[in-house]
């Protein structure tokens, strides 16, 4: 019985602190490609038309994740997150593009 319990709460666990890495996942990426436009913004290998753009989707992204918490009573659902993680997917690729299109420098 003891064994049973000990594996349901280490189960718990394992589900639980899921949800909080990826959301910890999700912020950690915004942050690192907030970074990744700043240094192409600094050393000049994105335009400021680039820079506008990719501000933009960014934005629509972060937007569309407060959206979603709210109406999930501030969780995403596994179809959010995985839609997430492929748009953010998506724009860290155009900012790899965009850096390195030779039009900034």
């Amino acid at each position: 019985m003891k064994r049973m319990i000990l594996t349901m709460v280490a189960a718990g666990l394992v589900v639980g602190t899921t949800g909080v890495a990826f959301a910890d996942n999700i912020h950690q990426r915004k942050e690192n490609q907030q970074e990744r436009i700043g240094n192409g913004v600094k050393n000049g290998s994105l335009t400021p038309r680039e820079t506008v753009n990719l501000e933009k989707k960014e934005g629509a992204l972060n937007h569309e994740i407060h959206h979603d918490r709210v109406r999930n009573g501030g969780n995403l659902t596994n179809k959010e997150k995985a839609q997430v993680d492929r748009q953010q997917n998506h724009l860290s690729r155009q900012i790899y593009r965009d850096k390195h299109n030779g039009i900034g420098k």
